[in-house]
């Protein structure tokens, strides 16, 4: 029955970091019918990661006041009720505030179905608790674009939404029967409106900059300009506001642990860094290298494959090992396999691609399991829901930020190596002359130059990022010995609840 529990609360994890990406590749599809150009259709996506970074931080006070337990399942509900509204949806006006709405509902369900694991699970289990969490955390947005481009290819859009419905419906009736008698004491502190307020305002102004920074090309663009600013004077207001609140939205004290302080800050470099390339190598192969969004998604998947084979030996070992070892061994390895990867040319097969992506899912596990125990074993018990939150909410906004730094640099670091390649490709005009002998037309061979030129020059880009995002794994690895040596495990007695 634990087990069971545990199943529930992972699959209310899955499918809310699921819907972080799953509508990423289906953008075309979702615009075209709804009759929206495709930049208004990236609305489907930045709509719900705006409503569900503002709620993700909330999740302690809102678990302290109407209880985790009751919180999670009525969220699970309503993610499953707007779910279905997403794929009803007419308009793109009707879906977008559907997706807000999800995004509400969706924002407490990964650091509570974290915190619940660690309540209802005994003290010698929770590392394995940790783990079956962890794995949907980092699996999910791997397998998003690809579950939601196969649904749009045999299906229609709509099912990349109506999917959760049962899931959600399902893990709330039972979640309910399963959990209720965990439920903690309740805490009704005044509800703190200023720092809501704020807090809607710097980080929906800061996520929509993130979203919209690369259509708008960032800074040239006063609307970026503006909601930069917003974000910078409202994010000081909020922390001015809550260090001073005697009952603040977001208890920030719970910096006050170094060692949580340090796991956070290790897990959204380290997680920004692998976000970076996740994103990127698809991009890259369905862009440049031929690969259909499909056999793109397969050679990614390789990493959550692995990860998941050595998920039970990481959990296994964090009860057993110092986790400083282990989080620095699982991030060197993802920094060396990445650095591995700058050697990569346009003539790789398949599996050339595949094999480091299954290596990189190897230290995974290492990374992120005790990492998450530790952070989490760094706070009070009453702190847990809290500290989760924050831990959460940091995670998914380095992931944002990833996302919109390694796009932007790659694509701009294109242009210039297209640039330089120019200027020094074909010097002496021998392909040029093979080419011509061969009877094409000189609009055909100045057209089949270029494309070998861009094609280098997106290689020469991607093994550039690569480089320094392999850098930032190391870096990443380095910052966790500045965490204290942990003295307790995770106690789950009443984590994240009063």
């Amino acid at each position: 029955m634990l087990w069971f529990a545990a199943l529930i609360l992972a699959s209310a994890n899955f499918i809310a970091v699921l819907d972080m990406t799953i509508a990423n590749v289906s953008v075309p599809n979702i615009a075209g019918s709804l009759g929206a150009s495709t930049s208004q259709g990236t609305w489907v996506i930045t709509s719900y990661a705006v409503a569900e970074a503002i709620t993700v931080p909330l999740t302690g006070w809102l678990a302290a006041r109407f209880g985790a337990v009751r919180v999670f399942v009525t969220a699970m509900g309503l993610f499953g009720l707007f779910s279905a509204l997403c794929g009803l949806s007419t308009s793109l006006g009707m879906l977008v505030f559907a997706r807000i709405c999800q995004g509400l509902a969706g924002g407490p369900l990964m650091p509570l179905s974290q915190t619940l694991l660690l309540r209802i699970f005994p003290a010698e289990k929770a590392p394995a608790a940790i783990g079956l969490w962890s794995m949907t955390t980092l699996v999910a947005p791997v397998l998003g674009p690809i579950l939601g481009g196969y649904l749009c290819d045999e299906y229609s859009w709509p099912w990349i939404f109506y999917i959760n419905l049962p899931i959600a419906l399902g893990c709330a009736f039972i979640g309910w029967r399963l959990l209720k008698r965990y439920e903690a004491p309740l805490i009704r502190n005044p509800i703190d409106r200023i720092g809501l307020l704020l807090l809607v305002i710097w980080v929906g102004a800061l996520q929509l900059m993130l979203d919209e920074g690369k259509n708008l090309d960032w800074f040239a663009s006063s609307q970026i300009v503006g909601l930069a600013v917003v974000a910078a004077i409202g994010f000081v207001a909020f922390l001015i506001w809550e260090l001073h609140d005697p009952h603040p939205i977001v208890d920030l004290r719970v910096f006050r642990h170094r060692g949580f302080s340090i796991s956070v800050l290790t897990i959204s470099l380290a997680f920004a860094a692998f976000f970076a390339i996740n994103v990127l190598t698809p991009l890259w192969l369905q862009s440049f290298m031929g690969y259909t969004s499909s056999l793109a998604g397969q050679a990614t998947a390789w990493t959550g494959v692995f990860a998941v084979m050595v998920a039970p030996l990481a959990a296994g070992l964090s009860a057993k090992v110092d986790p400083r070892r282990l989080v620095f061994g699982g991030v060197v390895l993802m920094g060396l396999v990445t650095l591995w990867r700058t050697g990569a040319t346009t003539d790789m097969d398949y599996w050339s691609i595949s094999i480091p992506l299954m290596v990189m899912g190897l230290g995974l596990p290492f990374f992120f399991i005790p990492l998450t125990g530790l952070a989490m074993g760094s706070v009070e018990e009453s702190e847990m829901a809290n500290a989760a939150g924050l831990m959460n909410f940091l995670r998914t906004l380095s992931g944002a930020f990833a996302t919109s730094l390694v796009t932007t640099v790659w694509d701009d670091d294109i242009t210039r190596q297209h640039a330089e390649l120019v200027g020094v490709a074909d010097a002496d005009h021998s392909v040029q002359s093979f080419l011509e002998s061969s009877g094409m037309s000189p609009d055909a061979v100045l057209q089949n130059l270029d494309g070998l030129i861009t094609g280098q020059s997106v290689m020469l880009a991607t093994n550039q990022i690569f480089w320094l995002v392999g850098i930032a794994f190391l870096v990443a690895a380095s910052v966790i010995w500045l965490a204290p040596k942990p003295t307790r495990k995770v106690d789950p007695a009443a984590a994240g609840g009063h």
